[in-house]
């Protein structure tokens, strides 16, 4: 089972020297604008073994010495392959803790449950799998008294000078550019100590408390300081939605408006990132302004978008002196003039657009993005949740069925998690409400709505909505599906609720993706067969749900290609959510909507009731589902109109996966 097949659709747009320089000269050429070392991995799996290896290897180094390692470590969704490596090489290689003395970097307070806090996370993924001694642990106590956390930090400080300092620090780096919970605009100086969470850090955790506002208000932390003390520091980033951050922490001005920038100061501190997280450096986004560049397409593209952006020209009006001056001199040398190297990426990007996503009948489609024959096509669509169909490509969705193409959509999660118990609240009251007109003399759902009731009046912080609730919301969240695809006119025989095993824990924390979600997704496809396919192609998170559901859809892709033939002849295209889209160098698809259809697509995002204000996960972004989908819609036209193309109202991006 090849289970992690999404971390390598990054790999066909990086050149391998940029990342993997082959000799000492090329490493300095492509990190000169970087002020910390930085190492780059493929995968966010092959990162963390490294990082794995290196902390053991400064275990053994002290126990051939007959001293302790003092060792600090984050907790978080950055640590989980690391930590995963670690207990393996306690089980299968025999490394021992014993002579480990760990810290805890963080912990919330005040905490209601121990069992939400982040050392709690640590005995779970690390302390309670290894054999390092009770007495080798020191931690924060999210529920200890106010008034001793004065003490508390003093003695944490005490502690660490006592032992000699922190040997090895590993770090995560937060959306804010945080290290610990040292948030934007703290001092380099400052000591182990309480500090109030901003919003980004309370949603950032509302997945392990069930929402930002059952959060704690704040949080105990080390400082940097103290941080910068450590005899070495280890900062990790997994993830597109890392990378703007890691490029201020590593290429930007060391200054408290980004925390992690703090480690430039250090003499031995280093970044390990995968190629995602890495993906906003300036050898990677930009290689021509570092290095010399091996010319393909979709470099060509992405530089002259970037030169356009820097002149506040259109393609077209680029001259060879803005080439020049820009760097670009090189393209001009391979395509002989502006003109020539204008021209071509003009129409490459010209090709891009079209609005017949299943492809166009009786038309040349030689330079379209997708095929005219056969038509109509069968196509599927997967969504991660039940409603990233609509929220990421609804324009698009509505197109294919307007068009007279044989539409499915299967449903991957149930996505019960993300429904509030309000709205269990308000469709049980209908019910009770439907109940008493027509069959008053039944007992069962009154009876079942005050059960509810009491439940979620005596819930308490932490506490799991039983199985039949999680299946009350899961059957909201697929009635609000349902509707949205009847409002695009799609036959509702054509919804597939796949409920794939690794979702359906009852808990934030999901199991890993197996055999039996792979199983689930293959009998899909071997019962449709269909000729084009559309997937969520978010790889922002290592251990999100979207990509999670993505990698159970290649790996079923990859287990049936050896004797599916059809599956050679289906065209598979990735959408992205509503966080992000395609950067235009990548875009192979784009599809127009105008305002009519915009707005269609608007009305059927709004078939999912349940995920609008009160839905627990809305993230750090403020705007609803909808507005951040229109908003983005709306920026890819207008960069597209800026590059000289036609102006469309919005536009919808997809990138074609190419079976590996």
């Amino acid at each position: 089972m090849r289970n992690n097949l999404s971390s390598l659709i990054t790999l066909s747009h990086v050149q391998k020297r940029l990342y993997r320089p082959e000799d000492v000269f090329e490493l300095s050429r492509v990190t000169r604008l970087e002020q910390v070392r930085t190492d780059i991995y493929e995968t966010a799996r092959e990162g963390a073994i490294i990082v794995a290896r290196q902390i053991a290897s400064l275990i053994l180094e002290k126990q051939k010495k007959g001293e302790k390692a003092v060792i600090s470590l984050a907790s978080g969704r950055s640590m989980t392959d690391i930590f995963q490596e670690l207990v393996r090489m306690h089980q299968e290689e025999g490394l021992s803790f014993s002579n480990v003395i760990l810290f805890n970097l963080f912990e919330y307070y005040p905490l209601l449950d121990r069992k939400q806090g982040c050392y709690h996370q640590l005995k779970e993924q690390l302390i309670d799998q290894i054999d390092i001694p009770a007495e080798n642990i020191y931690s924060f106590d999210g529920m200890q008294a106010k008034e001793s956390l004065l003490a508390t930090f003093n003695e944490y400080e005490r502690c660490i000078e006592k032992l000699g300092g922190i040997d090895l620090q590993l770090l995560g780096i937060g959306r804010g550019g945080n290290i610990g919970f040292n948030e934007p605009g703290t001092q380099f100086n400052s000591q182990t100590r309480l500090v109030i969470l901003d919003n980004v850090s309370k949603n950032d955790a509302a997945g392990l408390f069930g929402s930002a506002e059952q959060v704690p208000v704040s949080a105990m932390t080390m400082g940097i300081g103290t941080i910068l003390r450590a005899k070495e520091i280890i900062m990790v980033a997994w993830g597109e939605h890392k990378s703007q951050q890691l490029r201020l922490a590593v290429e930007g001005k060391a200054e408290t408006s980004c925390p992690a920038s703090a480690i430039q100061l250090h003499q031995n501190a280093h970044v390990v990132a995968d190629l995602s997280a890495a993906g906003a450096l300036t050898r990677i986004s930009h290689p021509w302004l570092v290095t010399s560049c091996e010319w393909d397409d979709q470099l060509t593209r992405r530089a002259i978008v970037w030169l356009c952006q820097q002149t506040g020209k259109p393609i077209l009006k680029l001259t060879n002196k803005d080439y020049n001056e820009f760097g670009l001199s090189d393209l001009i040398t391979l395509h002989g003039s502006a003109y020539n190297c204008n021209i071509k990426v003009f129409n490459q990007l010209q090709h891009t657009i079209t609005g017949w996503p299943g492809g166009k009948p009786n038309a040349d489609d030689s330079t379209r993005p997708e095929r005219a024959t056969p038509f109509p096509k069968k196509v599927l669509i997967f969504s991660p949740h039940p409603d990233d169909d609509v929220i990421s490509m609804g324009g698009t969705f509505a197109r294919l069925i307007k068009q007279g193409h044989d539409v499915h959509v299967a449903y991957e999660t149930s996505g019960c998690i993300a429904v509030g118990d309000v709205e269990v609240v308000r469709f049980m009251d209908f019910m009770k409400g439907f109940a008493e007109m027509h069959i008053p003399e039944a007992k069962v759902i009154p009876q079942k709505f005050e059960e509810y009731m009491h439940f979620f009046k005596h819930e308490k912080v932490g506490d799991q909505d039983t199985r039949e609730i999680l299946d009350l919301k899961a059957l909201i969240r697929r009635g609000e599906a349902t509707a949205a695809c009847r409002h695009m006119g799609l036959d509702t025989s054509h919804i597939h609720f796949l409920n794939l095993p690794f979702y359906e824990t009852g808990t934030i924390k999901k199991g890993d993706l197996s055999q039996k979600d792979i199983d689930i997704v293959k009998r899909l496809l071997l019962e449709l067969k269909p000729d084009e396919m559309f997937v969520a192609g978010d790889l922002a998170d290592p251990h999100g749900t979207h990509k999670v559901c993505l990698d159970a859809v290649l790996a079923a892709i990859d287990e049936l290609k050896d004797t599916e033939k059809w599956l050679h002849e289906c065209r598979i295209w990735m959408y992205r959510g509503a966080w992000m889209e395609w950067e235009v160098d990548l875009i192979e698809m784009a599809v127009p909507m105008s305002p009519e259809e915009l707005r269609f697509k608007r009305n059927t995002i709004l078939n999912h009731q349940s995920q609008m204000e009160s839905a627990p996960f809305l993230g750090n972004d403020e705007r609803l589902f909808w507005q951040r989908a229109e908003d983005r819609n709306h920026a890819t036209a207008e960069l597209y109109a800026q590059l000289g193309l036609a102006n469309y109202e919005a536009i919808e991006a997809f990138v074609q996966y190419h079976i590996l």
